[in-house]
């Protein structure tokens, strides 16, 4: 067994966006900071180096997806995902972060001790069983599990002859040029990967239980590259990431209170999208309202110049069987395909599916509440990082990195050795973290960590508010802090009483 016997003050989970912003925030607000970065990949990037099926691309804007202390500098606002894990490897060695990285290595079960206020962290590395010590956990590993994407039951999908593949492992050699590629999905992947697709060279079938909302939007922005000219980097970068920001926050903000309204807004741009005659209400015009599941970012309208084009068809209907040659589905048609592809969601889990216990015995994260949307009830110096559903997943990962920094700086100056919130005898009624009803989330309800109604137990899916509340935010009564005696006595380190 390879051990690693030196006590690090902060140890983070994953070399992501999540991952790499914490690194950067922590550090700031804490110089000195003793820290590392266990990455299980072999690359920094997180689902940025994970994805690699045709036209992986980001589906909000990069100038809010990209660090706001590091300017994104490409033209395009939509960005695709190679450019977007070279920006973070490319962020990560400019700041110095990347020799903290250690790749190759999979936590899978941590442990608190506390008698020490210390962390135990057991890993599997190409040199076998790896330990590590820590004061304090980050976790920037996401929300959903990176070995396996979700993929139903299908009746009879094991007589079929072609191949199956989801796009969460996307074989380096699967050529589609010039076979038939049925699609089954209609998601914010589908919307990327069936317009590459067709560019490659396939004839591709759009195959979807239900319509999802799709909206046309131009990667390179006009307005936001007259500022980028007329303004310094660092200035125009802070601008393109508000527009960016505020344009998804009243997109989302009119669906939730003008449902009727966007939803003929929506159709009427699809209409124009399409060739004439086209049956929209069909293929494009969903029974829910808008944002209660994801309205996907069409780039440049690809999907729809793709239709257009007689390169991709979309149908409308449930399978009802696989065969050798295709998918029967209930209307009794047939679709032939040589390569089907699964674009049916993520599987969720939380934490990364690590192993968490207290002083020996496992908690299960799902059965405690989440404090200001990073702490986990009762749960010592661990934070852990999950982004928003209706915007950029950077948005509240820097907040939540900054909420870090600052109770990190907050215990040092208070001679705290651990952290964590208490809710005591407060009644709370739980709501769902997240507020879609994608297929995903709802397969997933009771995975993830508590919400409760009201701050600061209630997770919100709003930039703006949580942006208010996170500029104004103190020390919270719900926290709890102190020092074991063992930790008491033992000798400070980088962070001072952390140690």
């Amino acid at each position: 067994m390879a051990s690693d016997t030196e006590l690090l003050d902060v140890l983070i989970i994953g070399a992501g966006i999540s991952g790499l912003g914490a690194a950067y925030r922590i550090t700031e607000a804490n110089p000195g900071v003793d820290y590392l970065i266990l990455e299980r990949r072999e690359r920094v990037g997180g689902t940025w180096d994970l994805f690699r099926y045709p036209g992986v691309r980001s589906d909000s804007s990069i100038f809010s997806l990209s660090f706001p202390w590091e300017p994104w500098t490409r033209r395009e606002g939509v960005a695709d995902g190679a450019d977007i894990r070279d920006y973070l490897e490319q962020t990560a060695r400019r700041h110095g972060i990347y020799c903290h990285i250690r790749f190759g290595t999979h936590v899978l079960s941590v442990d608190w001790d506390s008698a020490t206020d210390t962390w135990t962290v057991h890993c599997e590395s190409d040199c076998g069983a790896t330990t590590y010590r820590a004061r304090f956990l980050f976790f920037g590993s996401g929300y959903y599990d990176y070995d396996a994407g979700y993929t139903p039951d299908f009746p009879g999908i094991d007589e079929f002859a072609g191949t199956v593949v989801h796009p969460q492992h996307w074989p380096e050699d699967l050529d589609c040029a010039g076979k038939q590629v049925v699609v089954i999905g209609s998601g914010a992947t589908a919307v990327t990967l069936v317009p590459a697709l067709a560019r490659a060279g396939a004839k591709v079938t759009m195959l979807q239980r239900s319509p999802t909302y799709v909206a046309a939007g131009a990667r390179v922005s006009p307005s936001t590259e007259v500022v980028r000219k007329l303004l310094p980097r660092k200035a125009s970068h802070r601008l393109a990431r508000d527009k960016g920001a505020v344009l998804e926050g009243v997109v989302w903000f009119l669906c939730r209170k003008a449902p009727h309204f966007m939803r003929r807004y929506i159709r009427t741009r699809v209409i124009k999208e399409l060739p004439e005659g086209y049956p929209v209400d069909v293929h494009f015009n969903p029974r829910y309202d808008p944002w209660d599941q994801r309205v996907c970012l069409d780039a440049d309208g690809d999907l729809f110049a793709s239709i257009r084009d007689g390169a991709t068809e979309v149908v409308t209907d449930t399978i009802e069987r696989f065969d050798a040659t295709g998918i029967w589905l209930a209307s009794g048609t047939h679709l032939r395909a040589d390569v089907v592809v699964t674009a049916t969601g993520l599987a969720l889990q939380a934490l990364g599916g690590v192993r968490v216990s207290l002083d020996g015995t496992e908690i299960d994260p799902a059965e405690r509440f989440v404090y200001k949307a990073h702490l986990i009830e009762d749960v010592p110096n661990l934070a852990w990082c999950v982004g928003y559903t209706n915007a950029s997943w950077t948005l509240r990962a820097d907040m939540t990195a900054k909420s870090v920094a600052k109770l990190l700086s907050h215990m040092s100056s208070h001679g705290h050795a651990h952290a964590y919130p208490h809710r005591g005898d407060l009644p709370l009624t739980e709501k769902p973290s997240w507020d879609i009803n994608a297929g995903y989330v709802q397969r997933a309800r009771h995975t993830l960590p508590k919400s409760g109604t009201k701050r600061p137990w209630h997770v919100r899916q709003n930039y703006f508010a949580d942006a208010i509340d996170h500029r104004f935010d103190r020390i919270g009564p719900e926290m709890v802090f102190g020092r074991s005696a063992a930790s008491s006595t033992s000798p400070a380190g980088a962070v001072g009483t952390l140690a």
